[in-house]
C-alpha cells in the first residue's frame, strides 16, 4: 500500500484549509481527545506498510486508524442520530467508491465512500455538527476521508463500538484453533510467509492476498472462513469452559515469530452497549477454541498478515450477516 508522508499530506491539503471549515476538515497535531469537530491527525510516518484496522468510538464521536497496531491517524466524526442508530460490531470494507451518491437519500453526495454493509452503512465525507446527526453512516471530514480512502482496501476491518481497547500485541504459542504442536510451526509459517506481499507489492497496486476473515461464534459453536467476502469453509468448534463467554474480540495477524514458534497478533476488545467496558484482549481466549481439522487446513493454507480473526458470543445469523461478505456482530442497521 502507498506510504503517504506528512509533507505529501500538506501538499495534498494545500492552503485552502480553514479552521472554521468543519466539512473540509483541518489537519492538526494534537491529542485525539482534544480534537474539535472537523479536525483530524495524520501520522503515517509512525510505521511502515502492514495490516490496517479502524475503530469508531460512538460515545466520543472519534475515529482511530491503526497500522501494525500503532495509531497513525484520528478524526472527529458524526454517527447515526436517534432513530437511525449506527450499528455496533465488527465490519469489513465491502466496496469503495470515491464519488458515491446515495440511492436512498435524494442522490446525496457521499465522497470517499467505504461501504460497511449492503443496507447503507458506510464511512464517507459529510457534515460534522459535533454530535450524532447522520442516517446511520459515519461522516468524516472531507480531507480526512480522502486520505483514509487512499490507504483502505476491500477487507479492511472496522470496529464500531460503545467501548473499545487500543491494540495489544499478543503471541499465540502454537497453531491457532488447534492443539499446540510446535512441529507444525514451520508448515504454517511457510504458508504465512508465502502469502505475505513483498515490500514492492505493499507499496504499489500489485497483487496482494485476498481479504481473509475467520469468525468464531460460541452461540453457534461454529467457525466460518471468508475469503474476499465469500464463505469458503465452515465447521464445528469446541470451546473449553463453555459457560464462560468468549467476549467480543478482534485479532489481526501480524507475522510468524520464529523465536516463540507462534503467531503474533494485534488484539482488540470491544463492547456493544453504552456504558459497557471493552474486554482486555489476551491470547487465553484463543487457546480455549478447537476447530475441526478440515476447517483448520482451509484456514492455514490461506493465512497471511492482515487476516482477521473475530470471536463473539453472538450467533452468525441472517440478522447479523451481510448479504455478500462479512458477518456483522451487531444490532441490525436502522432502515
Amino acid at each position: 500500500m502507498p506510504h503517504i508522508s506528512r509533507r505529501a499530506v500538506i501538499a495534498l491539503l494545500g492552503v485552502a484549509l480553514c479552521p472554521s471549515s468543519a466539512v473540509r476538515g483541518q489537519l492538526v497535531d494534537k491529542d485525539p481527545y482534544a480534537l474539535k469537530p472537523g479536525e483530524f491527525t495524520w501520522h503515517p510516518e509512525r510505521t511502515g506498510a502492514g495490516p490496517l484496522a479502524i475503530i469508531v468510538s460512538l460515545p466520543e464521536q472519534l475515529v482511530f486508524v491503526y497500522r501494525n497496531g500503532i495509531r497513525v491517524a484520528s478524526s472527529t466524526c458524526s454517527t447515526g442520530r436517534p432513530g437511525h442508530t449506527t450499528p455496533t460490531g465488527i465490519f469489513t470494507i465491502l466496496q469503495k467508491d470515491r464519488d458515491h451518491h446515495s440511492g436512498t437519500y435524494d442522490n446525496a453526495s457521499m465522497p470517499n465512500m467505504n461501504r460497511l454493509t449492503w443496507k447503507g452503512i458506510a464511512l464517507h465525507a459529510g457534515n460534522l455538527p459535533g454530535y450524532p446527526a447522520s442516517h446511520g453512516c459515519v461522516r468524516l471530514p472531507l480531507e480526512f476521508s480522502a486520505l483514509l480512502f487512499s490507504i483502505t482496501h476491500v477487507g479492511t476491518p472496522v470496529i464500531i463500538a460503545n467501548a473499545a481497547t487500543q491494540p495489544a500485541e499478543v503471541t499465540h504459542p502454537g497453531m491457532t484453533l488447534s492443539a499446540y504442536a510446535e512441529e507444525e510451526f514451520e508448515h504454517v509459517s511457510g504458508h504465512v510467509k508465502k502469502n505475505t506481499p513483498s515490500p514492492v507489492q505493499q507499496a504499489s497496486t500489485g497483487p496482494t492476498p485476498l481479504p481473509l476473515a475467520v469468525i468464531i461464534s460460541s452461540a453457534d459453536k461454529r467457525g466460518y472462513l471468508f475469503e474476499n467476502g465469500a464463505e469458503v469453509a465452515e465447521g464445528n468448534v469446541v470451546i473449553d469452559n463453555p459457560g464462560t463467554p468468549l467476549g467480543s474480540h478482534m485479532f489481526t495477524l501480524a507475522r510468524p515469530d520464529d523465536g516463540s514458534k507462534g503467531l503474533v497478533w494485534h488484539a482488540y476488545g470491544y463492547h456493544h452497549d453504552a456504558g459497557g467496558t471493552a474486554p482486555q484482549p489476551n491470547i487465553d481466549v484463543i487457546k480455549r477454541i478447537r476447530a475441526a481439522p478440515a476447517f483448520i487446513t482451509a484456514m492455514q493454507s490461506r493465512m497471511h498478515p492482515g487476516m482477521v480473526l473475530v470471536l463473539t458470543d453472538k450467533p452468525a445469523s441472517s440478522v447479523t450477516r451481510t448479504a455478500n461478505g462479512f458477518v456483522v456482530m451487531s444490532n441490525a442497521a436502522a432502515s
